[in-house]
């Protein structure tokens, strides 16, 4: 991932912190054309990148502080989803993973996302969807949107179809390669608004360097209250 963001913004510009602290989660500022953005980016190089308690509180953190501070933020995401296991789910991973997920919603500044890869479940949500209010979400063609990897969703959607076929194997395998024809690529979430446009890697930084221009001035009329109720 690091790769990625060294390919988009100027050149050596990228200041990561807490770089060695939940690693499966890049954070840091860098310049894009001149101008301080923040970068959130899942690192699947470690951990396949999932979101666990630490990441989760890491990147919430980081966002937060670019809030507070006016500084644009762009998400790049590669998650497979939550990081399972009864550790997690004892340490609170919901309350904790809820804190990412209100760190962004509750974010006014300039937000964009780049989906480079996988984007599943509840984790595609928290990371700076269109869903959450993000401005603007773009998708490499390689983009995985789907509630879940192929692999998995094949077997429980047409588990009666595999169940009732002579060779259970290879009906597996041609279920999943179905699903993953209709549903693991970024044109059935564009279909539905969700991605603003489906772009090609080496057009990010030029896509990337005008959503910002164009987001300079944004303003954001917030309810009248003393502050929200953030999940600690």
């Amino acid at each position: 991932m690091r790769e990625v963001i060294n390919g988009v913004i100027d050149e050596d510009s990228f200041f990561e912190v807490h770089k060695h602290y939940a690693e499966n989660i890049v954070v840091g500022f860098a310049r894009l054309a001149g101008r301080s953005i923040g970068i959130v980016a899942n690192q699947p190089a470690v951990l396949a990148g999932v979101l666990d308690i630490h990441s989760s509180t890491k990147a919430a953190r980081f966002v937060r502080f670019c809030d507070c501070f006016n500084v644009p933020l762009l998400v790049f995401e590669d998650v497979p989803g939550f990081l399972p296991g009864t550790d997690q789910e004892w340490n609170a991973i919901i309350t904790n993973g809820a804190k990412l997920l209100y760190a962004f919603c509750e974010a006014t500044v300039p937000r964009i996302t780049v989906i480079t890869r996988k984007a599943y479940g509840g984790a595609y949500d928290v990371m700076n969807s269109k869903h959450i209010g993000a401005d603007m979400n773009y998708a490499w063609p390689s983009a995985e949107i789907a509630v879940m990897g192929a692999k998995g969703a094949a077997e429980i959607i047409f588990k009666s179809e595999i169940a009732a076929a002579t060779d259970k194997d290879t009906k597996w395998k041609e279920k999943e390669a179905e699903y993953q024809n209709m549903f693991a690529n970024p044109y059935r979430a564009a279909e539905r608004g969700f991605i603003d446009e489906v772009i090609k890697p080496e057009d990010t930084r030029e896509k990337l360097i005008k959503a910002f221009k164009m987001l300079e001035n944004k303003a954001v009329r917030l309810p009248r209250k003393k502050h929200g109720n953030i999940p600690l």
